[in-house]
């Protein structure tokens, strides 16, 4: 059954049992227990569990009224339980409120997923000559996302593991211990209560794991990305400073040859401005001087920044290399490219 109440605050905690701390809004990550009470903070989600009824404090400024009208009562029903045989209300309490953060974090991920990949996609390629400063932005505001997400898929791993370290702490969880010992005997299966508190606790610690891995995943695929979009940069630049400087050469070997269309320009008198051929001459000795002196000039910069040869191997240490060292070489080279695969990247 699931209803609203409105009370004041200092009824609440007295009525409760628990002192004023407890009920302070606070935008941490903590499970507690404290008067046979458990007290659990997921930021803005703020619970009080006790063995007959779960507190969920002032919802309506939240978007919580869908979990709380459609999915809640089913799970304190005991339906998608971890295991088949009844248990108490507060272990259904914990299981739907770690449920609900788990897939709000999950959430997150699906959303910003699609949306890096498809930035990424856009940007890592070596056919565009520059960036596109809008992608970019968006990029950097998907980073700073995931950034915050891994914040805070770690702190609600450190919250749980910090409660799994301490066995009192799991005990005390099991509420019904305390109100009816019969009810925290051993199960059909043989499993104390307490122990299934922490394999609970565990269930979703791994769920935060994986979903950790993949956030880590993602943050990898965004950095060898950048290094991919900065090398395409520095190719595109490289050329454009080379035509650059083929250019300039060029323009040298032109200046430097009319010079002797200079000398002939001059107001000056000679014999040789009578004889019509020498005009087709000199002009002919410019032009073969200047794409003499230009092919010369790009022999140089050939040489000096094409890279150099390997070393010359002997045929007898071909033979002897091992097959696996290729191998090995040929996937390291797959690595740089962008589609790549899991296993890959661990690899690499």
């Amino acid at each position: 059954n699931i209803f609203m109440i409105e009370k004041k605050k200092t009824e609440l905690y007295q009525e409760l049992g628990l002192q004023a701390r407890d009920l302070r809004f606070q935008h941490v990550m903590s499970i507690a227990t404290r008067n046979n009470r458990i007290i659990m903070r997921m930021e803005f989600l703020k619970a009080v569990i006790t063995p007959e009824f779960l507190l969920i404090l002032d919802y309506r400024n939240l978007s919580l009224e869908h979990w709380l009208l459609n999915e809640l009562a089913s799970q304190l029903a005991g339906e998608g339980q971890l295991v088949t045989y009844s248990l108490p209300f507060e272990f259904r309490a914990i299981e739907a409120i770690l449920q609900y953060w788990i897939s709000k974090l999950q959430g997150r991920l699906n959303t910003l997923q699609p949306q890096i990949l498809e930035t990424l996609e856009a940007l890592v390629d070596p056919k565009l000559l520059s960036v596109d400063r809008s992608k970019l932005h968006v990029l950097l505001q998907n980073g700073k996302s995931l950034s915050e997400l891994e914040t805070d898929v770690k702190v609600f791993k450190e919250t749980i593991l910090e409660i799994l370290d301490e066995e009192e702490v799991i005990e005390e969880l099991c509420l019904s211990k305390w109100t009816d010992p019969q009810v925290f005997e051993e199960s059909t299966s043989g499993i104390d209560h307490a122990e299934e508190m922490e394999l609970l606790l565990e269930n979703y610690y791994r769920q935060a794991e994986d979903l950790l891995n993949e956030a880590r995943e993602l943050r990898v695929l965004i950095d060898d990305s950048e290094s991919i979009i900065f090398i395409n940069l520095d190719s595109h630049r490289n050329v454009m400073m080379r035509l650059n400087l083929q250019l300039t050469m060029g323009t040298f070997s032109v200046s430097l040859f009319g010079l002797i269309g200079v000398a002939f320009g001059m107001n000056l008198e000679s014999s040789l401005e009578e004889d019509p051929r020498i005009f087709w001459l000199v002009t002919g000795i410019m032009f073969l001087g200047s794409g003499l002196i230009w092919r010369r000039l790009l022999s140089f910069l050939g040489r000096h920044l094409d890279p150099p040869l390997p070393p010359h191997v002997p045929a007898a240490l071909k033979k002897s290399q091992p097959a696996a060292g290729r191998v090995d070489i040929k996937t390291s080279l797959k690595g740089e490219t962008f589609g790549l695969s899991r296993s890959t990247l661990t690899n690499q």
